[in-house]
């Protein structure tokens, strides 16, 4: 097993780098947890949509992005890859142009497999959580009512530095 260590200080990588690093070695393990399960095809990201369809039954995909949190195109997308590997069915909505998503018998058959790899997962969140100074589910959801507030890209517009660089701040369209 190859050994990891991520306490040196990061000095090439950005905030959006190191978290896309961070949830990479999350699912990534998450990942490895369902092939040792016997499922190495099934993707932690179709976990939220196959919790949402359990919860909810057959969704339109808009209604599934809402759910879990998604765009729509994010939500096509793994619904499309779910599709290939015959875990839904869709269906057209009643105005031709909505698809309605369903749970094959593929997946209900993999439900208890992938409830106990859910309930393990989020015990798992939770002793990381209690590891920390600060629970990161707590400060995920904080950033995410504070980008809702003010969008990252406002944030970037009216941060000190663009201020001082009025040229990146006409490229980028920001009036002060």
């Amino acid at each position: 097993m190859q050994q990891r260590c991520y306490s040196s200080p990061v000095t090439y990588s950005g905030l959006g780098t190191q978290l896309r690093t961070m949830l990479d070695l999350m699912d990534g393990d998450v990942a490895t947890v369902l092939a040792d399960l016997g499922e190495p095809d099934y993707r932690p990201r179709f976990t939220p949509i196959v919790r949402a369809l359990v919860e909810l039954g057959p969704q339109p995909i808009r209604s599934l992005a809402a759910a879990v949190g998604v765009t729509h195109s994010a939500a096509s997308q793994t619904v499309a890859a779910m599709k290939r590997q015959d875990l839904v069915d869709l269906v057209a909505g009643t105005d031709g142009r909505e698809r309605i998503v369903a749970l094959t018998a593929k997946t209900r058959a993999l439900l208890p497999k992938l409830e106990a790899e859910w309930a393990a997962t989020e015990a798992a969140a939770a002793e990381l959580d209690a590891e920390l100074p600060y629970p990161l589910s707590d400060l995920v959801a904080e950033v995410m009512t504070a980008l809702e507030r003010r969008s990252f890209r406002k944030r970037i517009e009216e941060s000190a530095w663009t201020a001082a660089h009025p040229e990146f701040a006409r490229a980028i369209g920001h009036r002060s």
